[in-house]
């Protein structure tokens, strides 16, 4: 990576069709309006935290941020129909409609972007 990309920043968070990065939401305990957060650069970072730290899909909501503001993502994106995560590449393929123009042929706008995921 050049001394630029390291000062900004990856190129694709300049984007402002895509989003800034990724939070989703998994109350306390059930019921709870109070939650843990977990934040990622790239929805597949995020999906693969959440699926390690043993949380189901039905169980989080999960959001895109935005510099205007902030929109949950449909669990049809991330989930399967029984409840199971999706993972590269059936993820990216669920996503290709979402981000049109953003993820073509195996590759993605996101592969600037670290994956990394940050929660409690």
């Amino acid at each position: 990576m050049n001394l630029v990309r390291e000062v900004l920043g990856p190129r694709s968070k300049y984007d402002k069709s895509l989003p800034y990065t990724y939070e989703a939401r998994v109350p306390i305990f059930a019921g709870s309006e109070e939650f843990n957060a977990y934040v990622a650069d790239t929805i597949c970072g995020l999906v693969e935290c959440l699926s390690a730290s043993d949380i189901s899909p039905d169980e989080v909501q999960i959001f895109e941020v935005y510099e205007e503001g902030e929109r949950p993502v449909e669990v049809a994106l991330f989930a399967s129909d029984d409840n199971q995560w999706l993972f590269r590449p059936h993820l990216c393929e669920s996503f290709k409609v979402h981000y049109p123009e953003h993820i073509e042929g195996g590759h993605c706008t996101f592969e600037d972007r670290d994956g990394a995921c940050e929660g409690p």
